[in-house]
């Protein structure tokens, strides 16, 4: 073969190998939004739902504003979907007058964000799981409606549609893809059962068996493949809903995999890193806040995380006679808690301690 030859055929194999390159980095490119505790309401405070209907109408608008400058400053991807991690429905087991408030406030939620961004004001798909407010598991509820019932019938839907590809056997937990990245719902939080002692309702509040779930999905669909997870849950490691034994086993159970995120809801609005005493490996997490006051923007490209939390302005105005002012958003939004990470090596970060710190103040 002549040296001409010989240098084509070289030079075309360096591209071939670049190309696949940068195909297999193409290949990552994740944008999606993570709010909760919607808490979705019925006969009283009503305002809290058009609060929930204004955040939805700009998580629509997302694509129509860019990044913050620290951020890239570029324009915003659309979204794969909208995760939402607990407290949907303000009352998830009640009746007034015979009007089952659960059913309404449900079915306000379902109108809001429908299922797979075409059959509800929310133009993306969404991915609910349940928290404490969201009633008991099915089959222990009195009057006549179960939230955690419509949720197992809309992970099959979810399923049939190619939205997920894994639900537990008890239909509550369930995990999907995007590119490479795999995402796992886990509940109210990652633990098999209530831990003896915890002085919440053991009834209502049962984690049903979402560790043993967790730890069978990783095994099968990530296994060593090192690829990244974003794990979900209602509760994060900042309250007495689970504890420190249940956080270590959960820990303990997640470590070994590439885990760049973990997304939650319940107490507040920030960004913490976790780990138990003594470990290397820290979790990112965030803590995501009410719908009614904003939503976190997250992106996974390559090797990079980046996310920050779109919030609404408010003022407090003074009303006639009441010392207690009220919130008034001004229809503006602002950017908090903006962090962008090399998801290669952020999870090697030394733990300084077994608590958490919070990046930010946090907003309730």
């Amino acid at each position: 073969m002549g040296s001409n030859k010989k240098s084509a055929l070289g030079l075309f194999l360096v591209c071939l190998l670049l190309s696949v390159a940068v195909a297999a980095n193409a290949a990552r490119n994740v944008t999606f939004i993570s709010t909760s505790d919607c808490h979705f309401e019925a006969v009283d405070n009503l305002d809290r739902n058009q609060r929930d209907i204004d955040t939805v109408r700009a998580i629509n608008a997302i694509t129509d504003i860019s990044w913050p400058d620290e951020l890239g400053g570029d324009r915003i991807q659309s979204p794969r979907g909208v995760v939402v991690l607990g407290d949907v429905i303000d009352d998830g087991d009640m009746k007034v007058n015979d009007v089952n408030v659960s059913e309404k406030q449900y079915a306000n939620f379902v109108e809001c964000f429908g299922l797979d961004g075409k059959d509800g004001l929310l133009a993306y798909p969404v991915f609910e799981t349940w928290g404490n407010h969201d009633g008991p598991p099915e089959g222990k509820e009195k009057n006549g409606f179960s939230f955690q019932s419509q949720l197992k019938k809309r992970n099959v839907l979810r399923k049939e549609k190619g939205l997920i590809s894994n639900i537990s056997e008890n239909g509550l937990h369930y995990s999907w893809d995007w590119d490479d990245v795999h995402f796992v719902q886990l509940g109210i939080y990652p633990a098999d059962k209530q831990r003896e002692g915890i002085h919440y309702s053991p009834e209502w509040h049962n984690p049903q068996n979402a560790l043993t779930f967790l730890k069978n999905d990783l095994a099968k669909n990530v296994g060593s493949s090192g690829r990244p997870v974003v794990l979900m849950a209602h509760m994060g490691f900042d309250t007495d809903w689970w504890v420190q034994a249940d956080w270590e086993e959960f820990y303990k159970a997640v470590k070994q995999y590439n885990v760049i995120l973990y997304i939650y809801g319940h107490t507040g609005t920030g960004v913490m890193e976790w780990a138990p005493k003594g470990e290397d490996k820290k979790l990112l997490c965030i803590n995501d806040g009410q719908t009614e006051n904003g939503f976190f923007v997250i992106q996974i490209k390559d090797n990079m995380l980046r996310f920050g939390y779109r919030a609404k302005v408010w003022k407090e105005v003074k009303r006639q006679g009441s010392d207690k002012p009220i919130r008034v958003w001004n229809g503006r939004w602002e950017w908090k808690w903006t962090r962008k990470v090399n998801i290669s090596v952020s999870n090697n970060t030394k733990a300084k301690d077994q608590s958490a710190f919070i990046v930010g103040n946090r907003t309730y």
